[in-house]
């Protein structure tokens, strides 16, 4: 009961299924977080559950400081069957966000989910840059983005809460997502998180496969503490 209390102040936490706002059309998830957390999966994985509801997705390569995340995006673009906005690596973040947000109302798209550069070195720079993606967003979609997703690896403990503290900085980030927590005890973190930060937890990614991203239910999941 304490732990669900800890949870409840921020996580609404019941929902069981992926679901987007009816009122928001295309709903427009940046997504930010550092390399090598999981980020792109994540990304492919909710492009393949939205896209299991129905819904049309189209996702933007908006971290061109990596070739390797343009192509890996690709992949799962390719591998989950939507369409994916990218330019050369090296372009501006925000004109591949800008003309991504064209391409998906052109498309009459649900879900726009847009990928974001993981350097954490200089905050200023990720600042500036994550503040740039907004705002040219903006002039295609006023509101957007509706969610800024932080994605940490909760398999890295301390770690995972340094980067929030860091990305909570640069921008505001209005829910998380926390993935390799196919341990037992690592789910610890998400408390933690959760707690301290209070930003809500959507998603937890619980394994390797396409279907391993589940919805965060604040009650399965501290159940699942004491079984």
């Amino acid at each position: 009961e304490e732990i669900a209390g800890l949870l409840a102040e921020t996580n609404v936490g019941n929902e069981t299924d992926f679901t987007v706002p009816e009122n928001k059309k295309p709903y427009v998830i940046m997504v930010v977080g550092v390399n090598g957390v999981g980020k792109t999966t994540t990304i492919g994985k909710l492009a393949s559950q939205f896209t299991k509801k129905g819904k049309k997705v189209v996702l933007g390569a908006a971290d061109t400081f990596r070739a390797a995340a343009i192509d890996q995006l690709q992949v799962w673009a390719d591998r989950v069957g939507v369409s994916i906005v990218r330019q050369e690596m090296g372009s501006d973040p925000a004109s591949v966000a800008f003309d991504t947000l064209k391409s998906a109302v052109a498309q009459d798209a649900d879900v726009v989910i847009i990928d974001t550069a993981g350097r954490l070195h200089n905050k200023v720079n990720l600042m500036n840059e994550l503040t740039k993606i907004k705002r040219v967003m903006q002039k295609v979609v006023e509101d957007a983005p509706h969610d800024v997703l932080l994605v940490l690896d909760g398999s890295t403990g301390q770690n995972a809460f340094e980067q929030a503290k860091q990305f909570t900085k640069a921008t505001e980030v209005t829910s998380l997502a926390v993935t390799k927590l196919d341990g037992t005890a690592k789910g610890g973190v998400v408390i933690g998180i959760s707690d301290q930060f209070q930003i809500p937890v959507k998603y937890i990614g619980v394994g390797e496969g396409i279907d391993d991203l589940q919805v965060f239910n604040k009650i399965e999941f501290v159940d699942s503490f004491f079984k």
